[in-house]
């Protein structure tokens, strides 16, 4: 009833009816309608069809591969990403908005270019690859690769999720705190880190998700070995260039599915921090 009660009542702003309209069919021709095809590629299949599909040993390995490396992303892009939000919130130096201005460029730049630029830095004969070889360390074709990738294209969802809450933060709280006789230390823990958590949840949300689904940047360093380096938007296109849209529509509902699980997840956790 509280949905009906809200259509009933009359807006404090006029057009919101002309907006909710123009908004309900851009999600439907843009969101809906796509994902409704890929059900109904779903629904011609068997249940043993769709099982053999998604839990194929090469797809399943996928799976794993994608996983891990997003996970290892996201540790390193949480990491880096506070700290560049942090230099770029409360400090003033040199080269600041250009600095501001390079956190935004994965935006910008094509990810299968972003993948090649790395692919050529951390090869074997690369300027930075070549160091690295000299040490037995292989990032390019190997999963390091995989996982810098996914880092270069999800870092500015941290960057991006943390800044305008620190620039938001009252200094007078640290202020009162360190008056309290707080070191710098427990004031980040107890005053900082509370106030931020919903931030770098949200941004590291954000940032798995987009590594669970990204392909151009990965499959140009990744090496797309068998079992090895494989991620499963790779498996994905792998199928459709093998006219087997079924299959390949069962392994897209999985990434679906995920996506949108951990995107409900991310939804209730900020409700109850904001209740908080």
């Amino acid at each position: 009833m509280q949905p009906l009660r809200f259509f009933k009542r009359t807006p404090l702003l006029p057009g919101f009816g002309l907006t909710f309209g123009f908004s309900t069919l851009y999600i439907s021709l843009v969101i809906l309608l796509p994902l409704s095809t890929l059900l109904i590629y779903v629904s011609g299949m068997s249940w043993a069809q769709y099982w053999a599909a998604i839990t194929d040993a090469r797809v399943v390995q996928s799976y794993r591969v994608t996983l891990l490396g997003a996970f290892y992303s996201t540790i390193i892009v949480t990491l880096i990403g506070f700290l560049l939000a942090w230099i770029i919130s409360r400090y003033q130096f040199p080269g600041k908005r250009l600095l501001d201005s390079l956190v935004d460029l994965p935006f910008a730049l094509p990810t299968a270019v972003a993948g090649l630029t790395l692919s050529a830095l951390f090869a074997h004969s690369g300027w930075i690859g070549q160091w690295l070889a000299a040490a037995d360390i292989k990032v390019a074709y190997a999963f390091p690769g995989i996982v810098l990738a996914m880092v270069f294209t999800s870092i500015p969802f941290i960057v991006r999720a943390v800044q305008p809450v620190l620039e938001d933060m009252d200094s007078d709280v640290e202020e009162a705190a360190k008056l309290l006789g707080a070191t710098p230390m427990q004031t980040f823990w107890r005053v900082l880190l509370p106030a931020l958590a919903p931030a770098l949840i949200t941004g590291a949300s954000q940032a798995f998700i987009r590594s669970l689904g990204e392909f151009g940047a990965v499959i140009m360093i990744a090496g797309n070995i068998p079992f090895e380096t494989e991620i499963t938007s790779l498996m994905l296109f792998v199928r459709m260039q093998e006219y087997n849209y079924q299959a390949a529509a069962a392994i897209a509902s999985v990434v679906l599915l995920a996506s949108l699980t951990l995107l409900f997840l991310l939804q209730i956790a900020q409700t109850r921090f904001l209740k908080r």
